[in-house]
C-alpha cells in the first residue's frame, strides 16, 4: 500500500502584516510540496486579501485560521475568523487606495464565497482549478514574408559585451 502525502493544511494565526507574509511562505512551500507550483501566485494573492480584510475589519479579535485543501481537480484556500459580520464586494473610486480585495480574489479564482461559521464567525473561501480547463492550443505560427525582415531588432556590436560574465539567475527583491 502506497501513501500518500497529507493534501490538507492548516494554520492558525493573529493577522498581523508580519504573520501574512509567513502565511504566504508556508502556503507557497505546502503547494510546491504538492507539485503545484502553477497555483502559487494566484493563491498567495488571494490568502494576503483574505487575511488582510481580518487585519482590517475582523472583530473582537484577529485571530483566524487559514486552511488549504487539495481534493482531486480543485485547491480551496479558506480563511475562518471571529467576527460575523460578512463582507462585501464594493464600489470604490478610481483613486481609492483599499476595497479592492475581494474584487481581486474573485477575478483570480474560480469561485469564492463565505458563509456563516456557527454564532461568532464566518469563512471566506476560494477555490483554484489544479488543472488546465482545455489542452493547451499551439501558438500559431508566425508569417514571414518576403518584402518584411524576420526581425526588427538590429545586431550591435558592444566592446563590453566581450567582458560580461554568464547572467546570474533573477532574484525578486519583494519580501514576504
Amino acid at each position: 500500500m502506497t501513501s500518500h502525502p497529507s493534501r490538507h493544511c492548516t494554520v492558525e494565526l493573529q493577522a498581523l502584516p508580519s504573520r501574512i507574509g509567513q502565511v504566504r511562505r508556508i502556503l507557497s512551500a505546502q503547494l510546491r510540496y504538492w507539485h503545484m507550483d502553477p497555483l502559487i501566485d494566484r493563491a498567495a494573492l488571494g490568502v494576503t486579501e483574505l487575511l488582510t480584510n481580518v487585519h482590517r475589519h475582523a472583530q473582537p479579535d484577529k485571530m483566524c485560521t487559514v486552511e488549504i485543501e487539495l481534493l482531486l481537480d480543485r485547491l480551496t484556500v479558506s480563511v475562518h475568523d471571529h467576527d460575523p459580520r460578512l463582507p462585501e464586494v464594493r464600489d470604490v473610486e478610481a483613486s481609492a487606495t483599499s476595497g479592492r480585495g475581494l474584487a481581486m480574489v474573485a477575478a483570480v479564482s474560480e469561485s469564492w464565497g463565505v458563509r456563516p461559521d456557527g454564532e461568532s464567525g464566518k469563512v471566506v473561501w476560494f477555490t483554484l482549478p489544479t488543472s488546465s480547463p482545455a489542452a493547451a492550443t499551439p501558438a500559431r505560427p508566425l508569417r514571414r514574408t518576403a518584402d518584411k525582415p524576420a526581425h526588427r531588432f538590429v545586431d550591435v556590436d558592444h566592446a563590453a559585451d566581450a567582458h560580461r560574465t554568464a547572467h546570474a539567475p533573477a532574484r525578486s527583491a519583494v519580501a514576504g
